[in-house]
């Protein structure tokens, strides 16, 4: 990713800290405007192009969206509009993102925790997968099967973020984009996620003295995703990002045998 498109990113997510009234209409407009724009190569390289001065660029904003979506929409893509990005392609996914925050923002549940659920029922579900990430299928059927699964069973600002993601997807795998999503959510909402792996649910104080641990270590709010493996003999293996911290008995033993081998 250029400097370009960090710096970018950095000021829409200011933006949308600083624009009032978001809330899942904003958001769900977003998400079609993510669909409009990437749809649009013409679109996408005008809004992106930074030889293009930043108040014409608002300007093509405006006159493309400011008729059918809310002030405050209009107000944030202009921002993204008017940013330098690296490549148009990047500009797609910085208002994606943007997207992403708006329904973390509007959306009081654990938005988090409900994707990785859902992420969890994809990876074990091959027919699923294919279904939600396979191109013979239309974008609205994908949604409508979202719908259907997370009807009761999740938050409508994690059933828009799904349901948008696999309409739009753009080639990317569904486990990606959800990832993706989880970690977005987690970055502003100042959190870290930690996927656990135990062979037995962890309690509820076990539960707390982790989350504890971990916040002391890396200094942040922690949201723990447990995964049952059996194959994790007694302890646990955590996974932050690219942290691995193994404490599971078949880590030790083969740190002993390491050791023994000299």
């Amino acid at each position: 990713m250029g400097s370009a498109t960090t710096q970018a990113r950095t000021a829409t997510t200011e933006a949308l800290a600083s624009t009032s009234g978001v809330d899942l209409d904003v958001a769900r407009e977003l998400f079609a405007a993510v669909g409009a724009v990437s749809g649009s190569s013409q679109l996408s390289g005008a809004l992106s192009d930074s030889s293009v001065p930043a108040p014409a660029r608002a300007g093509l904003v405006s006159a493309v969206f400011g008729s059918t979506y809310r002030p405050a929409t209009v107000a944030l893509l202009s921002s993204a509009a008017q940013q330098r990005w690296s490549n148009d392609g990047q500009f797609v996914e910085g208002l994606e993102e943007l997207a992403i925050q708006a329904t973390s923002v509007a959306e009081s549940a654990d938005i988090e925790s409900e994707l990785f659920a859902f992420s969890r029922t994809v990876a074990s579900n091959g027919g699923l997968e294919l279904a939600l990430g396979g191109r013979l299928g239309g974008a609205s059927a994908k949604g409508s099967l979202v719908s259907t699964l997370l009807d009761g069973r999740a938050s409508a600002g994690t059933a828009l973020i799904v349901s948008s993601l696999v309409q739009n997807a753009r080639g990317r795998r569904v486990r990606a984009l959800l990832r993706r999503a989880e970690r977005i959510v987690a970055d502003q909402r100042a959190r870290i996620v930690a996927t656990v792996y135990a062979a037995a649910p962890l309690s509820a104080e076990q539960q707390t003295r982790l989350q504890n641990s971990l916040s002391a270590r890396y200094g942040s709010a922690v949201t723990l995703n447990t995964v049952i493996d059996p194959t994790v003999v007694g302890g646990l293996r955590v996974q932050v990002a690219d942290d691995v911290i193994d404490a599971s008995v078949s880590a030790r033993l083969a740190d002993l045998r390491q050791r023994i081998a000299g």
